[in-house]
């Protein structure tokens, strides 16, 4: 993978991590107003999320790197998206994949006793398209 810089998100946490990861997915977007995307196809997305926080767990991580890939690559590798129930009522468009991304994230991290938040994710569809998605402080703490 090309190595990326992204926006950075302002907070004051003592530890941020940034975590890559890609994986392969179909989708469609069920709207005359969508154009060629109203047609089945793929895209391998290039996913960072940024997690932040200032406590650390017992072994010294905000979170283990293998379990943020494990929860989304094996969640939406190889898969049509418009099959997952998030997209049930919602278009699988990159900013809401972008947003379901960072709520289950955070559903995780919420379980952690150290308490990260998800600050930040990011989720490049193209080589030249991204979307940016950072919840509302108060929709994390």
């Amino acid at each position: 993978m090309m190595q990326q810089f992204y926006p950075q998100v302002q907070h004051s946490y003592r530890f941020e991590l940034n975590k890559d990861m890609h994986f392969s997915a179909a989708h469609f977007i069920p709207s005359e107003d969508a154009g060629k995307c109203q047609v089945m196809h793929g895209h391998t997305y290039h996913i960072n999320i940024t997690i932040g926080g200032n406590e650390l767990d017992s072994i010294g991580f905000l979170i283990d790197f293998k379990e943020l890939k494990n929860l989304i690559h094996d969640k939406y590798d190889h898969s049509v998206l418009n099959d997952h129930p998030e997209f049930k009522n919602n278009f699988p468009t990159t900013e809401k994949l972008a947003e379901q991304i960072c709520k289950s994230v955070q559903e995780v991290l919420l379980m952690r006793s150290n308490k990260p938040v998800c600050l930040q994710v990011i989720v490049r569809e193209t080589p030249t398209s991204y979307v940016i998605y950072r919840p509302e402080q108060e929709a994390v703490l």
